[in-house]
């Protein structure tokens, strides 16, 4: 009798701490096909432009949950391998829309504004900014839709002048209280760092900074919060903490901007697929709306050694977004095109997950 009780003690311990192990244990949110097929996609992508490194997050809009994460960097002349690079620190390409809601916010500026981008050379402090086709001549005037569609750095910068004049910091407040640059850590992603800028009240902030951080610069940011921000105008205004373990969702901000200035935003986002140099990531299966951008991380005398981050993020479908995505990859060296290159690792990834 003792022993049969000693056994049923013994058993229901064991059941006890197996029930607890299954409720506490973490479920992946990996979907793990897509996991495979969006490694091959990029892993080709990177063989075909002999770049460096790359990789590519998909998320669930509403959820923050992770379905893809794929890093792969060079291993030898010929092969990649899995990398855990997704705390990666640098600039990015993928400003410039965040710079335009910024913009919309201060209701200064619309998407019908002209600006004038001139020969595609704009003088600042000492400073030339100039657009991707200056050597071409410019783009001339545009709208700020136009500017925003066409890549224009100029464009972009010219409307921060109309919107902040001689007030940068106020540049600065606003995307801090629109929380661009969270999240400050994600559980699963090891040494990520909260975003750092460069900003006026910096003792080394020179009067020209400000058209550069406006594009991307004097900034160091991982393309996972850079997605954040992202996934965030595509949930029409809701940031949602990423997340590579199912939980409730957590909130970063219920409304980084007001729903107009999203609106306006999203619309410009849809016009630069359809209409803009963002054609190479536009589906014939479902609308997007997305962004392309390239940025110089090095200047070497020997411009064939620069990197360079090319990039795209987007979200789909546009009517009620599902998925967001980011595609980086750095690359030494010319052509270096964000749009060309991943661009069409982002349309590729958009067929696997709506492929009729």
């Amino acid at each position: 009798m003792g022993q049969s009780i000693f056994a049923i003690i013994v058993l229901s311990i064991f059941t006890s701490c197996q029930c607890r192990q299954q409720v506490t244990l973490p479920i992946s949110t990996i979907d793990s096909t897509l996991q495979v097929n969006a490694t091959a996609i990029l892993e080709s992508k990177l063989s075909e432009i002999n770049a460096q490194s790359g990789q590519v997050i998909i998320m669930e809009v509403q959820t923050g949950q992770i379905k893809a994460l794929v890093g792969l960097t060079k291993k030898d002349s010929t092969n990649y391998q899995s990398c855990e690079n997704f705390s990666v620190w640098q600039s990015t390409g993928l400003m410039h829309p965040i710079s335009l809601l910024v913009a919309l916010e201060t209701g200064k500026v619309k998407l019908s504004d002209k600006v004038d981008t001139g020969n595609g050379i704009y003088q600042i402090h000492g400073r030339e900014l100039k657009d991707h086709n200056w050597h071409r001549g410019g783009y001339g005037e545009l709208t700020v839709q136009e500017g925003l569609a066409t890549s224009s750095n100029i464009a972009i910068y010219k409307t921060m002048e109309k919107a902040f004049a001689n007030n940068p910091q106020s540049y600065f407040d606003l995307l801090a209280n629109m929380s661009y640059g969270k999240p400050d850590s994600i559980t699963g992603i090891a040494n990520l760092k909260p975003a750092h800028f460069v900003t006026p009240k910096d003792n080394n902030w020179a009067k020209s900074d400000f058209a550069w951080s406006s594009i991307g610069y004097n900034q160091q940011i991982s393309p996972i919060q850079i997605l954040t921000f992202y996934n965030a105008i595509a949930n029409n205004g809701k940031m949602i903490q990423p997340q590579l373990f199912k939980d409730s969702v957590v909130v970063i901000n219920p409304q980084i901007a007001s729903r107009a200035s999203i609106d306006s935003l999203k619309k410009a986002l849809v016009f630069n697929i359809t209409d803009g140099l963002g054609q190479p990531a536009k589906s014939d299966k479902v609308l997007v709306a997305g962004m392309q951008g390239t940025s110089s991380l090095s200047t070497n005398e020997d411009s064939t050694k620069d990197m360079y981050a090319v990039e795209f993020c987007g979200y789909f479908p546009t009517d009620n977004p599902k998925y967001s995505i980011i595609v980086s990859i750095n690359k030494a060296g010319l052509p270096a095109s964000g749009e060309l290159m991943a661009g069409d690792v982002f349309k590729k990834i958009v067929g696997l997950l709506f492929p009729y």
